[in-house]
């Protein structure tokens, strides 16, 4: 049976405050460098739940997707870390967390970074659909580019998928064929070729896959969810609600996506009308958060 490997944490480097769950990197007893995210975060542990899930199932379909491993997880290693609320977050996370295999030199993806065909963007929606991940948008892709030097080809990877399988935050209230909008996608502008993606992906996620990805989830991750008696009754709900969402693709497919050019247009029009409604002292301001997202290292900041 497949698990996940098991490291130790042997130093905490530092945090990284581009994501709400201020993740951090860690060393490992394997030698390797990871980002970890904690159990103690305000997200909780559902959205530890949805990264193996969904990463792991990214990794089925044939897409790209850095190592997932379980973190064991001394608050001691991070003695040093000189910010109180960071300090909080670490000591409330003791144990086991979860830690993403570190890409050194990646960067954030951007049009310009590379192009992507529109088979591999429709699997890239398919999955993101299939999984209800509203967290892969043109302004937050989630996405990265690797390696971005050396003789082998840029390619494209996924990263953090916290925010899916939305459905888990509410048992009951969503229907395995609930569509979503899917127009501001990230790869929106490459023509994803979901159709064809939907043909070569659905047959894919079987019961059995999905029952191998859900038992790599720790039983303490899954215990205590209401409505549920055992870990076990959960996995039991999320085998049986990805199921019927794929058998339902046919429903949710997305297939209408906006140009690059419309949504250029649309994002100049949004920025003229908000510069519109500035007052005349705050245009001087420089907008500190504009950098352009190719000139970030983006390995420092998965969150």
């Amino acid at each position: 049976m497949k698990t996940l490997r098991q490291v130790v944490a042997t130093r905490y480097i530092e945090p990284l405050r581009a994501g709400g769950s201020v993740p951090g990197v860690v060393e490992a007893d394997d030698l390797g460098t990871y980002v970890v995210k904690f159990t103690g975060s305000a997200q909780g542990r559902k959205a530890l739940v949805a990264e193996i899930i969904v990463g792991e199932l990214a990794r089925h379909l044939g897409l790209r997707f850095p190592e997932l491993v379980l973190v064991h997880f001394d608050p001691a290693v991070a003695v040093d870390e000189p910010h109180q609320e960071v300090r909080d977050l670490l000591d409330a996370s003791a144990g086991l967390n979860l830690g993403m295999d570190l890409l050194p030199g990646a960067v954030d993806f951007t049009p310009e970074a590379l192009d992507v065909d529109p088979l591999e963007a429709g699997k890239v929606v398919w999955l993101d659909a299939l999984t209800a991940n509203v967290d892969r948008t043109v302004h937050s892709s989630n996405l990265m580019v690797w390696p971005t030097f050396g003789i082998q080809r840029p390619r494209l990877w996924l990263i953090d998928h916290g925010a899916a399988l939305v459905f888990h935050h509410r048992w009951g209230a969503s229907a395995p064929d609930k569509a979503y909008d899917f127009r501001h996608h990230a790869l929106g502008g490459y023509a994803p070729d979901t159709v064809a993606a939907d043909a070569e992906l659905a047959p894919l996620v079987t019961e059995s896959v999905l029952r191998e990805i859900v038992a790599l989830v720790p039983d303490a991750w899954l215990a205590s969810e209401p409505g549920f008696s055992s870990p076990a009754e959960v996995r039991e709900a999320y085998v049986a609600f990805l199921l019927a969402r794929v058998r339902a693709s046919a429903v949710w497919l997305p297939v209408d996506f906006p140009s690059r050019g419309e949504l250029a247009a649309a994002d100049a029009q949004r920025a003229a009308a908000t510069e519109k409604g500035r007052p005349a002292w705050l245009k001087r301001v420089p907008d500190l958060h504009g950098k352009p997202a190719a000139e970030q290292d983006w390995s420092r900041h998965i969150g």
